[in-house]
């Protein structure tokens, strides 16, 4: 919502409020900034949006320092989706008040809903220490840290405020999720059973079903994961988990209108932008998958599973250097990711580098029989 300001001096007949009027009447810059941030108020209220847009940025011409200009100039951009501009405004108001958390709070919220969400999250982190009690930076704190894949984070955040959100289901899914994720089953169940306890819940179906999904148990998660979007198809992440529930039974087909569904209503959803994106370049659609995946890119630049998928679309797009460069970053950031090691010994021998293709399959071999080892049964090597 824009920002107002009481006790407004009476406004011209605002519809003729120009610079020409404004130096016939020798009205004072900063009264004509205030005549101006009036319309824009009124015309941002009744849906005017453009209209708001001109009438702000009016007031700005006029005085330059106005931070609710400002603020409600980003805020109006918000709604058009413009959030760069938005986001340009907003940081523009905070040069001029750092002070302010409420511009800092939309600022997050415009960087949030560019899928910029890393620095959202810092936005979100400096409102939290101002004001612990912002429950809604808290949770969207909380949100951010779960989609860059910083759970820890989330735990530590959320698990002393478990009275004080008391029955709350958005932080019962963000705290049991994080849980989960950690393979603090245990914990993560109380959060399931609390979300169960006023009957069926798509949110408590949705978490049993990323347990399934923890231990790639596609088949079991898929039950879960249907009722989850039956429920609530809204619900942040279900499609996403839905379809890669589908994706992992085989249903290609399925599993793409799933995440395309979570991307209507989250267009920052991580997964579903890099398995979209995963699924056009299985179709040998390079274009889309680059699309789709350089979405994912933007979002956690060093996750494995984002670096392996832009090595995958290198090779098959024939960027072959491009691929080795993604594939070496993701090995020696992980360096278990037996598939990372895979997909680089085929750029290396590509490469007609026979020596380095053969290390990598040395330590695909050695990554196999390591896990082979920690199966249950498995006998030590005599």
């Amino acid at each position: 919502m824009p920002t107002t300001r009481p006790r407004l001096r009476p406004v011209l007949t605002v519809g003729l409020l120009t610079a020409a009027t404004i130096a016939a009447a020798q009205i004072k810059p900063e009264e004509a900034a205030e005549q101006f941030f009036a319309r824009g108020v009124a015309l941002h209220q009744a849906g005017d949006i453009l209209g708001a847009i001109e009438a702000y940025q009016a007031a700005l011409a006029q005085d330059p320092g106005r931070v609710d200009a400002r603020s409600n100039l980003g805020a109006a951009y918000v709604r058009l989706g413009r959030y760069e501009d938005a986001i340009g405004q907003y940081r523009l108001a905070l040069q001029a008040d750092a002070s302010s958390a409420m511009v800092r709070f939309n600022l997050a919220l415009a960087l949030y809903k560019a899928a910029r969400i890393a620095e959202a999250a810092g936005e979100l982190r400096q409102v939290v220490t101002a004001d612990p009690a912002n429950r809604n930076a808290v949770l969207l704190l909380a949100d951010c840290s779960l989609q860059i894949g910083a759970d820890r984070t989330v735990i530590e955040l959320l698990s002393p405020l478990e009275a004080s959100f008391g029955d709350d289901r958005l932080f019962a899914y963000l705290l049991g999720t994080a849980l989960i994720r950690q393979n603090e089953l245990q914990r993560g169940q109380l959060l399931v059973d609390r979300l169960l306890k006023d009957g069926e819940s798509a949110e408590a179906h949705l978490l049993l079903g990323s347990q399934y999904l923890r231990r790639t148990d596609y088949r079991g998660a898929l039950p879960e994961l249907k009722r989850a979007v039956e429920l609530n198809p809204k619900l942040p992440t279900a499609q996403s988990l839905y379809g890669r529930a589908l994706m992992g039974t085989g249903q290609r087909e399925e599993a793409a209108r799933a995440f395309r569904q979570e991307l209507e209503a989250n267009p920052t959803d991580f997964d579903s932008n890099l398995y979209l994106g995963l699924l056009y370049k299985d179709d040998a659609h390079l274009d889309e998958a680059l699309d789709y995946i350089g979405r994912a890119a933007r979002m956690r630049p060093q996750d494995p599973g984002l670096l392996y998928a832009l090595g995958s679309l290198h090779l098959a797009a024939g960027r072959v250097e491009a691929a080795q460069k993604a594939l070496e970053t993701l090995v020696q950031a992980a360096p278990d990711y037996e598939q990372g090691h895979v997909l680089l010994a085929t750029v290396y021998y590509r490469q007609k580098r026979k020596d380095l293709g053969d290390r990598e399959r040395a330590i695909v071999e050695k990554l196999k029989s390591e896990a082979q080892a920690k199966q249950p049964g498995a006998k030590a090597t005599q």
